[in-house]
């Protein structure tokens, strides 16, 4: 991590700029102090949970974020994405961009039985995911920010929303678009890719990219040439497909600003990754941002932690008509 960063810096202009801040309408606002009253401890109680959750799971941080994120794209932050395929409606879960892919619904299921503990009936699994995500983000290396509570947990499953899910192989276009509907803009792109800084990603995710990049039978020529070579061996051409690998090959499991370091030099791993520095339509949009979070990880956590409020504002919850707190994260009350 770079010695000029400072996570708590970071979190504190952040935390300025949102210091009574209320968002959202209908019934109810999101607000940093939701359950002051309600459930003091929630924030606590989640934080213990995941760290004694990362002691066996190295990989939990980054999947949660990941939830969040999921989350967040389809039908707003609801938590839809958490609920099981019952019948008459199929889990989004069940989707590609999820299946066998998105995880860490056990650590979640051992967060809400925490909460629900100490205080039943109280904290939703959308604002449970929210507070993971922060928790995860922190404990990692990254800057902490002031989580805006308040959602409440939907009552379906989008399965067919979660098939536009921005995934692995988007072009810049495509990106900005998925972006742009849900109105988060091009620093909030950048910043949220740098989710990709921890964790891990399976090889079919890459392969397209070594060995048949758009159908030319040759590599991406956009990938250094090192790289790639590292790559081949980690992920044969006809090998498995879900083997794993480091999405920031530096510092796996920190969360730092080492993902823009490694797209300068033309070392994303996804080509959505890359794409963001390398597309000839980044040049006057995307790349000059990732070029200055590669150089200051300061700007970066910033951004990053207005970025994921922006992300957790997209079409909040609100209405107790319309929504619930659920019980279990996996099904309706």
């Amino acid at each position: 991590m770079a010695a000029s960063s400072s996570p708590l810096a970071a979190a504190v202009v952040v935390a300025a700029a949102v210091v009574g801040l209320c968002v959202g309408g209908g019934e109810a606002q999101l607000c940093e102090d939701y359950y002051d009253c309600t459930c003091p401890d929630a924030y606590d109680i989640v934080r213990r949970v995941l760290i004694e959750a990362q002691k066996s799971d190295t990989r939990i941080f980054a999947s949660l974020i990941r939830l969040h994120f999921h989350d967040c794209f389809v039908q707003g932050c609801d938590a839809s994405l958490l609920l099981d395929t019952v019948s008459g409606m199929q889990s989004e879960k069940e989707s590609p961009p999820n299946n066998n892919s998105a995880r860490g619904f056990d650590v979640v299921d051992n967060v809400k039985a925490a909460l629900e503990d100490a205080c039943p009936g109280v904290i939703s699994c959308a604002d449970l995911l929210a507070l993971a995500a922060e928790i995860s983000v922190e404990l990692s290396g990254g800057p902490g920010w002031g989580v805006l509570l308040g959602r409440l947990d939907g009552k379906t499953s989008n399965f067919d929303g979660s098939l536009d899910l921005p995934a692995p192989t988007d072009n810049l276009t495509v990106l900005q678009g998925k972006f742009l509907k849900l109105n988060l803009n091009d620093v909030d792109l950048v910043a949220l890719s740098g989710g990709h800084t921890f964790g891990r990603v399976q090889c079919q995710f890459v392969t397209d990219r070594l060995y048949n990049f758009s159908g030319t039978n040759q590599p991406d020529p956009t990938l250094d040439a090192t790289y790639r070579a590292f790559l081949s061996q980690r992920c044969p051409q006809n090998g498995p497909p879900a083997a794993l690998n480091d999405l920031d090959p530096t510092t796996p499991d920190t969360f730092d600003n080492n993902y823009y370091t490694n797209i300068e030099v033309n070392r994303g791993f996804l080509q959505s990754d890359q794409e963001l520095k390398s597309s000839p339509l980044a040049q006057g949009t995307t790349a000059p941002i990732v070029d200055g979070f590669a150089t200051s990880q300061a700007a970066f956590f910033t951004s990053f932690a207005q970025s994921m409020i922006n992300m957790g504002n997209i079409a909040p919850l609100t209405d107790p008509s319309v929504g619930e707190v659920r019980t279990s994260c996996r099904r309706v009350n």
